[in-house]
């Protein structure tokens, strides 16, 4: 694997980090670059066996070839890329911010990237450790995978769920997972310190409800969704799509609401929002809105935006807060959108090679991961991956030349 970088090389936005571990983490006399120590009774704050905390996102991407089954990590901090476990016949590739999740004909398996970060609110903390195997999680193609601190929950395809302790795969094994009762709409999600289901009535509606940790139906919103696909969790709450627009579900004191952004009028199911993509932490969403244009969804101002195209969208993503919005289109280069006007500010040349089809964002194909200052494309026939400045018109700041096609990708460490 070689780099090639352009102009200026990546630099990630780490003032603002390590001010904020200063005043967050002030006086516990560890410099938050270097390894930690074995543990004692006054262990520093922030302290995880095993791995190193950093005073700056460790980012990798997890990569994986589904025609031969390889499957690598790039390591965006050295720019080495790592060979794990062959996983042959992946369907997706999912993350939580820190496990890969090769969903397989026989099943999920789950690999540590050894790159997550922890966010306590007025500071966050980030961490590099070994990249492992954890193992395999039943539920074949179809199955969905959502994580919170404590909790991760699989849905099956047949509306089936599970949970799992997040401490076990931490320690690099499955663990023994407990059944939620009933069947489920869409993915079960984690989220403060519950679980959030549509329970599906069998025509095509749902209805919320908020589970214990054991599974323990707790509360029962007045909340409907109509034909429920996607979901996304931002710092303002979970949004569920539904055919009319987004369910928002917000806690408080332990109260959880129900609130819907509706679409401003009908939008026809073709151009419907079912598949969410946005910045870890950010509260702008997209999704494709039909062949040729984006649905941005500000979750704070509670609105949506359909931003036309010049081509049929590929993939889209975007940094949120007053960033561009990054389309892939079928020409092979990005395109960058003002999301306010509407007006192209940005392209690229044409950057992926082969023949391109529109709507494949989130099955095997180009997709576009955005962090905190750069975004990253994966070219599957060029055998590489581009690093975006968004920040800088669409510029390439490094090319990763990799040994196999990366038709899959997801960025970990953010």
């Amino acid at each position: 694997m070689s780099v090639r970088r352009n102009l200026t090389p990546w630099a990630p936005a780490a003032l603002v980090t390590v001010a904020l571990l200063a005043t967050g983490c002030a006086g516990q006399g560890a410099d938050a670059s270097a390894p930690r120590a074995t543990p004692t009774s006054a262990a520093p704050h922030g302290y995880v066996e095993g791995a190193q905390e950093r005073a700056e996102q460790q980012s990798r991407l997890v990569l994986n070839d589904p025609r031969t089954g390889d499957s690598r990590v790039l390591d965006l901090i050295t720019g080495k890329v790592h060979e794990v476990s062959r996983t042959p016949d992946t369907t997706h590739l999912t993350t939580d911010g820190r496990f890969g999740y090769l969903h397989t004909t026989g099943g999920t398996h789950v690999l540590d990237s050894g790159a997550w970060m922890v966010d306590h609110g007025d500071h966050v903390h980030y961490y590099r450790a070994r990249i492992r195997d954890v193992g395999r999680l039943p539920g074949g193609p179809g199955a969905r995978v959502r994580s919170d601190a404590a909790v991760t929950a699989v849905t099956d395809a047949d509306g089936r769920a599970r949970t799992y302790h997040r401490a076990e795969l931490e320690k690099g094994r499955v663990g023994s997972p407990r059944t939620l009762p009933g069947t489920h709409a869409e993915a079960v999600v984690p989220y403060a310190e519950h679980l959030l289901s549509l329970t599906d009535d069998g025509k095509g509606s749902a209805t919320l409800a908020v589970y214990d940790r054991e599974g323990r139906r707790v509360a029962s919103p007045d909340a409907r969704c109509e034909e429920p696909r996607g979901d996304a969790v931002t710092r303002r709450g979970v949004v569920l799509g539904c055919a009319d627009g987004a369910l928002l579900v917000r806690e408080a004191d332990g109260t959880f609401t129900a609130e819907k952004i509706p679409y401003d009028g009908d939008v026809p199911a073709k151009q419907r929002a079912t598949a969410f993509r946005h910045r870890p932490g950010s509260d702008t969403l997209t999704a494709p809105a039909g062949e040729r244009a984006v649905w941005v969804l500000d979750v704070t101002e509670r609105t949506w935006t359909r931003v036309r195209t010049n081509g049929p969208v590929v993939s889209a993503n975007t940094a949120g807060e007053g960033s561009v919005l990054i389309v892939l289109e079928t020409d092979g280069a990005l395109h960058g959108y003002d999301i306010t006007t509407g007006k192209q500010v940005s392209r690229t040349k044409p950057l992926v090679t082969g023949d391109l089809d529109a709507g494949t964002d989130g099955n095997t194909g180009p997709v576009i991961e955005v962090d905190r200052s750069r975004a990253y494309l994966n070219d599957l026939k060029g055998k590489r991956v581009y690093e975006i400045d968004y920040n800088d018109n669409l510029r390439i700041a490094r090319t990763f030349d990799l040994d196999i096609e990366p038709a899959l990708m997801a960025e970990t460490g953010r």
